[in-house]
This record gives structure tokens, C-alpha cells and sequence, in this order.
């Protein structure tokens, strides 16, 4: 990574009374009361803004949440949840500061948290003027927030060119070279787990990992579009069936290459999408036209969990049934706990991934946990992320 890091900028008199700018990835999942349900972004940000802190720096913490409307305002888009955790965390008060486009008050062993960056105009579309406004906040900017590296938008790319000092936080830096040590050399077998509602949405990581991994593990609606693809039924399963010929493309680059997609033997349906809705395990070959599949049965599950057993390093991205429902998470569990107790080196990542593992608290046996889902995914793809190019090209 060609990229200067705060890690070594933070070990230098420099940063002592400067005002450090940390994008930070804090978009965490809240309930319906507005509480946040799984932190474990913020968990992730926090070796940053402790670094920043313990090195004397003026600190601003910037983060969006949800998907505000830029110009407009209003409560449920608000960082005040992740202002109090964060300050629960650091055991220090960390103010939230809005309108801080025009300046913001902070001074040198202290932290505030900016108020969603995505309702100031032109934030997403990468703004010129509005880059250049944050820019002159800071005297050093911080790129921590991987999950939105993948986006070039004001404050995680164009900030980057005007700031006087850019450069890569520790959190940044980890997930990109953990992916790249999954993909570039692995350990083999290498087996993938993709899971999701719809193959379009995924053919390319589906194209790209159909070249590289030993056994491509899919899960969902794309799991569904695959059995359609494999000649069996799925009732009215979410599925995709204009995809079908790109599933047997996928299917035919493993078979050539000597690698496999599992087709799931059995499988868990229902006769309506409810928590309360009653589970039926069959066959594959069985499922009715009026069956909805909401879960891999569990002969597939005992099947599958011990060939990622015999796995050398494993990539998780996505629950591989509705594992918010009690009577269709075995599938996921079981998978979850075989990674877990797997010696391959482990890497998952993305939103219903990072819940499963919270679910199931198996954090602490995995190789390593990335914070984002489409930063995840286009690393995976063997694309480079916007935010790190941004990075790269001020050098070190």
C-alpha cells in the first residue's frame, strides 16, 4: 500500500495541537426506538481516534448514518446514538457538532463527532468546493472508514486532494491487506460463502470468485436462481430466473477448473414469509409450487460445515437463510459455528454478516471481521477502491 499512514504520522511532534479530521465508518444498525442494535463499527473506529487522542490532536470525527436527504434535516438521521456510545467507549464526553462546515470548536486532547456528513450538499456527488471547504478544517485528514471506500464522495475522496496531510487509518489499512492476503496467496482450499437476494446484484463477485476459489458456497435468493439453474423446483421462492444462464456459467467455470458450487440436497420452507410461520424440511427435488425455501435444510448444513472444516482460508459474506427468524437460522448457525471452529484463515464481512457473527458471538474465533459489505465485495471482485487511490496517488 503505497499511502502514508496515521500510524506513523501519529508517533511525530507534528500531530501534537493539530486538528486531525478522522472519516470513520459509524453507520451501525438502529432499532425502532432509535438505539443502536450491533456496534461493532464503532468498536472498529475506536484504535484511531484513541491514536489521534494520545497524540495530542484536536480531533473531529466525521461519519454518515443512513441514507439522509443532502439540504434536509431530520432527527432519525442524527449521530446523537453514536455521539453517546463514543462517548461511553472513549470514557470521555464527546460532543456533537452541527453546522460544523463553518468551522468547529476542539481543542488539542479532545474529540467531537460531526453531525451526518451526508446532509451537507453535494457530499455524495464529490462536491469540488465542498471538498475543498472540509479540507481547510484540518491540518492532517484520516481515511478510516472502509466501508465507504469504496465510494467517491467529498469526505472520504475529494477532501483527500486538498487536505494538507492525507493519509490511511489502522482500520483502513488492516481490512485492505486481510482481504489481499485471502485472495492473493490462500491457503486451499479457499471457500467462498455468498449470500444475497438477487445473482444481478452479484454476478461480477460471482464471475470473479468462479476463477479464484475452490468451492463457492451461495446462499438466499441466489442460492434459489442456482437450484433453478440446476433443473430443480423452488415454488415461489425469491429467485431470479432471467439470471439462470449466467448461474450455469458460474457453474461451468468451476466444473472446468475442477471446483464445485454445492447445490443444497434439502432445504426449510414455509408457506409464507412470517417469524411465526411454520418450517417444513424436504428434499430439494420436493419443494411444492406454493413453498416459499427460507432456509438450507440441515443435511445440507451438516454437509457443507465440514467442507469449509477442511477449508485453508474461507471468505463469509452473507447469512445463508432468514436467520432473523429462529425457525430458519439453523443454516446460518450451523455454517457461523463451523467457521468459527475452522483453522483456515477466516475473513467475513458486510452488514447481515457482521449481525450473524454478533448473533451467534463468534467474533472472537475468526481470522478477521471487515467492516463494510460493497467496499468488501469490489475488493473481492479485484477492483481498486476509490478512497485508497485517493490515498495512494498524495504518496507517502
Amino acid at each position: 500500500m503505497k499511502a502514508l499512514r496515521f500510524t506513523d504520522v501519529a508517533r511525530s511532534e507534528f500531530v501534537r495541537g493539530r486538528r486531525v479530521f478522522i472519516r470513520a465508518d459509524l453507520n451501525v444498525p438502529l432499532d425502532s426506538q432509535g438505539r443502536i442494535a450491533e456496534d461493532t463499527r464503532i468498536l472498529a473506529s475506536l484504535p484511531c481516534i484513541r491514536m489521534a487522542l494520545e497524540a495530542g490532536a484536536a480531533v473531529m470525527v466525521s461519519s454518515h448514518l443512513g441514507r439522509p436527504k443532502e439540504g434536509t434535516f431530520e432527527p432519525k438521521d442524527s449521530l446523537a446514538p453514536v455521539a453517546r456510545r463514543l462517548g461511553e467507549l472513549l470514557g470521555c464526553d464527546v460532543p456533537l457538532v452541527s453546522g460544523w462546515l463553518d468551522g468547529v470548536d476542539v481543542n488539542a486532547g479532545q474529540v467531537v463527532l460531526l453531525e451526518n456528513c451526508r446532509i451537507n450538499v453535494g457530499e455524495k456527488s464529490n462536491d469540488l468546493e465542498l471538498s475543498r471547504q472540509m479540507a481547510q478544517l484540518c491540518d492532517v485528514y484520516v481515511n478510516d472508514a472502509f466501508g465507504t471506500a469504496h465510494r467517491a464522495e467529498a469526505t472520504t475522496y475529494g477532501i483527500a486532494e486538498f487536505a494538507p496531510i492525507a493519509c490511511v487509518g489502522p482500520l483502513l489499512a488492516s481490512e485492505v491487506e486481510a482481504i489481499t492476503r485471502a485472495l492473493t496467496a490462500p491457503k486451499r482450499p479457499l471457500v467462498a460463502i455468498v449470500a444475497g437476494s438477487k445473482v444481478s446484484t452479484k454476478l461480477s463477485i460471482l464471475r470473479s470468485l468462479a476463477s479464484r476459489v475452490d468451492r463457492l458456497i451461495v446462499g438466499g435468493g441466489i442460492a434459489n436462481t442456482f437450484m433453478l439453474a440446476a433443473g430443480l423446483p423452488i415454488g415461489k421462492s425469491l429467485a431470479e430466473p432471467t439470471m439462470v444462464e449466467e448461474a450455469l456459467a458460474v457453474m461451468d467455470t468451476m466444473r472446468v477448473r475442477g471446483a464445485e458450487v454445492p447445490i443444497p440436497v434439502d432445504v426449510v420452507t414455509a408457506r409464507s414469509f412470517a417469524a411465526d410461520a411454520t418450517a417444513t424440511v424436504k428434499p430439494a427435488a420436493d419443494v411444492a409450487p406454493d413453498d416459499l425455501i427460507l432456509d438450507i435444510g440441515p443435511i445440507t448444513a451438516t454437509q457443507w460445515a465440514a467442507q469449509l472444516g477442511q477449508a485453508g482460508s474461507i471468505v463469509w459474506n452473507g447469512p445463508v437463510g432468514v436467520f432473523e427468524f429462529p425457525a430458519f437460522e439453523n443454516g446460518t448457525r450451523t455454517l457461523a459455528r463451523a467457521i468459527a471452529a475452522s483453522s483456515a484463515f477466516s475473513i467475513a464481512g458486510g452488514g447481515d454478516t457482521l449481525a450473524a457473527i454478533a448473533r451467534y458471538g463468534i467474533a472472537s474465533d475468526l481470522g478477521y471481521i471487515c467492516t463494510g459489505g460493497g467496499a468488501f465485495l469490489e475488493m473481492l471482485e479485484g477492483r481498486t477502491l476509490p478512497a485508497l487511490e485517493a490515498l495512494e496517488r498524495r504518496g507517502v
